[in-house]
């Protein structure tokens, strides 16, 4: 009895100065993170703008946005658009160019290096060098198509094409998702690779049915990083599109979600209405995640 007693007492003395340790992470969480998460639950319910008590509507603001509001459809389907074209497009441009970087050639290293460096870019200085790249009467991208006999489009100042001009500029910093693609290509056996190639198999047919079934796992994880990613696309859009005038011009083809909720909570004040926002976006991105995860057992590879 006496050494358990001493033992529980032991656990106790260490259970409070772990308790001690912890307590900073725990303030911090309380209140930066899960105060601030329920407050916005709370306001999403209210007519609460910044300057004046909150006044309870309750789901007002949620039917307003799911039923009146035109410009939060344009939004939605501006950043469905990126989702649906830049994430695939990332996941195949960092896998190939992962690729590439794994062959056994001279400078391999400086090869790398090169490749991610615009992951390390600011994202301000990033967009403001695109900006100067494809600009419509200076810049270098409309030189080399009018060189080669090609129409040179406005880029960010065409409705059509700003779109396009945003993912070409996201394609431009894959580095991390190749970086990762890289570290999973190191891990496949390369027994596999010769037995298949002993069995007649070609490059193309030895990536298909082994290469991309062996980094799956790492492909759900940046499909899952992007898509959540892409939903809160905000810094580039902002520059390019300015702060003045309509959001996400010219015509709005730049309102993405994260652009409007900003709008609507720090230039209109509205701080009700853009914690309904908020929690929407929760829940789109909740929603995709656990369908993601949930079919992954169909097409992701675990060894185990």
């Amino acid at each position: 009895m006496g050494f358990a007693s001493l033992k529980s007492r032991q656990v106790r003395q260490e259970f409070k100065w772990g308790l001690l340790f912890i307590t900073p992470w725990i303030v911090g969480f309380l209140l930066f993170q899960l105060y601030p998460t329920l407050a916005s639950l709370y306001y999403s319910f209210t007519d609460k703008a910044l300057v004046r008590a909150p006044e309870f509507v309750g789901f007002d603001n949620y039917v307003k946005l799911l039923t009146r509001d035109k410009q939060f459809i344009k939004a939605l389907s501006n950043t469905l658009y990126m989702v649906a074209i830049q994430v695939p497009l990332g996941l195949i441009f960092a896998f190939f160019t992962a690729l590439l970087l794994n062959m056994k050639i001279r400078g391999q290293a400086v090869f790398r290096t090169v490749y991610y460096l615009p992951t390390v870019v600011p994202a301000v200085a990033g967009t403001l060098l695109w900006l100067w790249i494809l600009n419509p009467r200076y810049g270098i991208m409309n030189q080399v198509l009018q060189t080669v006999g090609l129409r040179s489009p406005a880029w960010f100042g065409s409705p059509v094409w700003a779109k396009p001009a945003m993912i070409m500029m996201g394609l431009w910093a894959v580095g991390t998702n190749t970086v990762l693609y890289l570290a999973a290509l190191q891990g496949v056996p390369q027994e596999m690779y010769e037995s298949a190639t002993l069995d007649g198999a070609n490059w193309w047919q030895r990536t298909l049915r082994i290469t991309v079934p062996m980094v799956s796992p790492v492909t759900l994880f940046i499909a899952i990083t992007s898509i959540i990613g892409t939903f809160q696309l905000f810094t580039q859009a902002y520059i390019v599109a300015g702060s003045g005038g309509a959001p996400g011009s010219p015509r709005e083809s730049l309102l993405f979600y994260a652009i409007y909720l900003y709008h609507q909570g720090f230039v209109y004040l509205k701080m009700g209405y853009a914690s309904a926002l908020a929690w929407i976006l929760f829940i789109i991105i909740m929603v995709v995640t656990l369908v993601l995860m949930r079919s992954s057992a169909r097409y992701v590879y675990y060894e185990s």
